[in-house]
């Protein structure tokens, strides 16, 4: 999964955590409610318990309720947070939440309530008054059966110490037997004023210190003549019902024969029926259980209903934690369909994730990815075949744009509706600029549109007559002063055909150095013709003339003399001139091939400079003054010293007669180094009148000059000296504000390595 499935990633990573936080919360409520239920019996059923823990079991049950409210906002908390940060899915999973928690909250508010009203009505019914009335009832009765069998076996007893009253002490024993059986007693003790055993009867021989009677007893005993006490009722649990037993004690009544005899006491002991000391005791025990908790009947309720509360928190909690949990599931899977879709309507198509769920809303998810994978693969297959297209349109558009020849797109009105960079290079306008326009519409190239326009429209008419796919013709049209650059005569080669959609192709080839080449070189073939067959004559013609001087000289009359003189004078003359338009000419037509190497060109423009300031030491002061600019950045170029430095004094010496006579007399030589093109620029301006139109188309073809007496061979020894060294040469007008201030000659040379 990448990193476009981060948010139903989140979604997952989410889900778990909230399985986990309601598993853990789970375990823990059911915990705490066993262990509270669990110390809510002991300490309901234990009142001593109760009493000892009730402020632990308060303080447990505010911390579990403290936690339990602290879970629950914490949940909140969660759920409205992710509300606020705009997470998708948010206001799903808080309505889900709301809906369990009100499912789970308002059964619950409503057992409470029950509950409530249920646990404070029977607390109060525990403690009615006929039930106190009943048990004090049964107690008293209890008590009231307790005294009659004390008061009885005290009467018996009494009965008996009277049988004793003849007895002496030695024979007392026998008569305890005999009385002992007729009681019904379990022991018979006689006793003596001062606490001393005379004789017993029953459990009492086998003691070695009989339990004795109280002074209190005895005295009471004294007073009332008999008494009894029940004993062994507040001993705990069954000792209570073995133990239980009434005790009489009996003043024996002096015999009549001894004044002086001592005073005797007879304790007789009897136990009490076990059933009927269980039910004393069961009734007392009720009796005080009940006063007990009436008088903790308040802690007893609070307990109940804070034991109800907690179930209350517990049961929100659990709801809302099932609504957590059980809302997440069902809007889990909604969720990252909706995730998905929004990402597959953003144009992310990377593999969605899927649940593994058997019920429908699993294979929902499950359907989405492989639709989102089966999308993928076509959408793969689509880019694969854009992209062959875009590779082959591609190719084409490289193949167009390194081509040579210039190629125009047209529509059937002749409107542009693309070019390559050759159309621009060669026509010298920006027609990249110019698309949805008319060819014969753009400034300068107005004739070749409108030729081409006619010359497609002719094609279209006679196609059917001539079977061929295409036109083919050459146009004559000056390019460059659209743009600015300099007027160029430029031949083109082009061809026309018919594309798909009635669209119009042109495909044209500037032909102008094949041309000027071929030029080139029928001058060359006519120079040298012309110095082999102009030169041979000229040296007989001057010796022949300068010999007719020599002999006709003083022949001759002093007119004649002068007229002879002045005709071989002239005759020498122009036979030196023809000798210097042949040597030209030859020169132009034999000029070696360039020998390549760097050459620092501001140092070779220095050089030729020192020669035309010693020249204008002696000259004139009408010469006109050279200025140079030379850049020092300029590295060394590729080129022949001698060469190079002909062409410099050409345009030195071309620059200086276009000048002369100027009101602004002055020639400027620059270079200067392009970085970016890798190339070093040598410039040469004067401040003439600059060159005429029909001598800018061809000023560097042999014998076009504007001088009276120039052979116009200058400029064309530095186009060929320029095409020997493989350096671009431009040629132009110097202009401000459509006024010539001058003519502008530039060579740019490529560096050395």
């Amino acid at each position: 999964m990448n990193a476009s499935d981060g948010q139903p990633r989140s979604l997952l990573e989410g889900s778990r955590a909230l399985r986990g936080a309601f598993a853990v919360g789970l375990l823990v409520a059911a915990a705490l409610a066993i262990v509270l239920l669990f110390l809510l019996t002991q300490a309901t059923g234990n009142r001593e318990l109760y009493e000892r823990n009730y402020g632990r079991l308060f303080v447990l049950n505010m911390v579990v309720g403290g936690v339990l409210l602290a879970v629950i906002l914490w949940v909140a908390w969660r759920l409205i947070s992710r509300l606020r940060r705009g997470r998708f899915g948010s206001r799903l999973l808080i309505k889900l939440a709301a809906i369990f928690a009100l499912v789970g909250f308002v059964p619950g508010l409503l057992i409470y309530v029950v509950s409530y009203q249920f646990v404070s009505r029977s607390i109060e019914s525990w403690f009615d008054v006929k039930v106190e009335g009943a048990l004090d009832a049964g107690l008293s009765l209890g008590r009231a059966t307790l005294d009659t069998l004390a008061s009885d076996f005290a009467g018996k007893t009494r009965a008996a110490a009277a049988q004793l009253a003849e007895t002496p002490d030695a024979s007392a024993g026998l008569t305890l037997e005999r009385l002992r059986d007729q009681l019904g007693a379990t022991d018979l003790v006689l006793w003596n004023a001062s606490g001393q055993m005379i004789a017993s009867a029953g459990q009492s021989r086998f003691q070695l210190t009989p339990e004795r009677p109280p002074p209190q007893q005895l005295r009471n005993a004294r007073t009332q003549r008999s008494l009894a006490v029940i004993e062994g009722l507040d001993d705990p649990g069954l000792m209570a019902i073995s133990n239980a037993r009434i005790k009489a004690l009996a003043l024996v009544p002096q015999p009549s024969w001894g004044l002086l005899a001592e005073t005797r006491f007879l304790q007789a002991t009897q136990g009490i029926p076990p059933a009927l000391v269980a039910n004393a005791i069961a009734v007392q025990e009720a009796n005080r259980e009940y006063q007990e908790r009436a008088l903790a009947r308040q802690g007893l309720r609070r307990m109940y209903i804070g034991t109800l509360t907690l179930s209350l928190f517990l049961a929100v909690f659990g709801a809302i934690l099932l609504a957590v949990v059980l809302g997440n599931q069902l809007a889990r899977p909604l969720l990252m369909l909706a995730a998905g879709v929004r990402e597959v309507a953003a144009g992310d198509l990377s593999p969605k994730p899927a649940l593994q769920g058997k019920d429908e809303l699993g294979g929902l998810t499950r359907s989405f990815a492989d639709m989102t994978h089966q999308l993928a693969d076509a959408r793969a297959a689509v880019e694969k075949s854009m992209e062959e297209v875009n590779a082959a349109r591609a190719r084409l558009q490289t193949i167009l744009d390194n081509l040579t020849a210039g190629v125009i797109v047209l529509d059937a009105e002749g409107r542009i509706q693309d070019t390559n960079p050759g159309a621009t290079r060669i026509l010298r306008a920006p027609l990249a600029a110019r698309e949805g326009r008319k060819l014969a519409e753009i400034e300068g190239l107005e004739a070749f549109g409108a030729a081409v326009q006619q010359r497609f429209d002719d094609y279209l008419n006679d196609r059917s007559q001539s079977n061929l796919g295409h036109w083919q013709d050459s146009f004559e049209l000056t390019a460059g002063p659209a743009t600015g650059g300099p007027a160029n005569s430029v031949t083109l080669v082009a061809r026309g055909a018919e594309m798909p959609g009635d669209a119009r192709l042109l495909v044209f080839d500037d032909i102008s150095e094949i041309v000027s080449a071929q030029r080139a070189q029928a001058w060359g073939e006519v120079a040298r013709r012309l110095a082999h067959e102009i030169k041979n004559p000229l040296t007989p013609i001057q010796l022949s003339a300068e010999r007719l001087e020599k002999k006709l000289t003083g022949k001759l009359e002093e007119p004649e003399r002068a007229v002879l003189a002045k005709s071989v004078h002239t005759i020498v003359d122009q036979v030196d001139a023809m000798k210097r338009l042949v040597n030209e000419f030859r020169d132009y037509a034999r000029l070696p091939a360039a020998e390549l190497k760097p050459v620092d060109l501001n140092a070779l423009v220095q050089d030729v400079l020192h020669l035309y300031a010693r020249e204008g030491d002696a000259a004139s002061a009408s010469q006109v003054p050279v200025r140079a600019d030379l850049d020092t950045r300029c590295p060394p170029v590729l080129g022949d010293a001698q060469q190079l430095r002909q062409v410099i004094h050409n345009l030195l010496q071309n620059a200086q007669d276009a000048t002369e006579g100027r009101p602004v007399r002055e020639v400027l030589i620059r270079t200067q180094w392009s970085e970016p093109a890798h190339r070093v620029r040598l410039v040469v301006q004067d401040s003439g009148i600059g060159f005429p139109e029909h001598i800018l188309k061809r000023a560097f073809e042999p014998y076009v000059t504007t001088k009276p007496k120039g052979t116009g061979l200058g400029l064309a020894v530095v186009k060929k000296i320029a095409d020997e060294h493989g350096a671009r040469i431009d040629l132009k007008n110097r202009t401000d504000n459509g006024v010539v201030q001058g003519a502008q000659v530039s060579l740019s040379f490529a560096v050395a390595s």
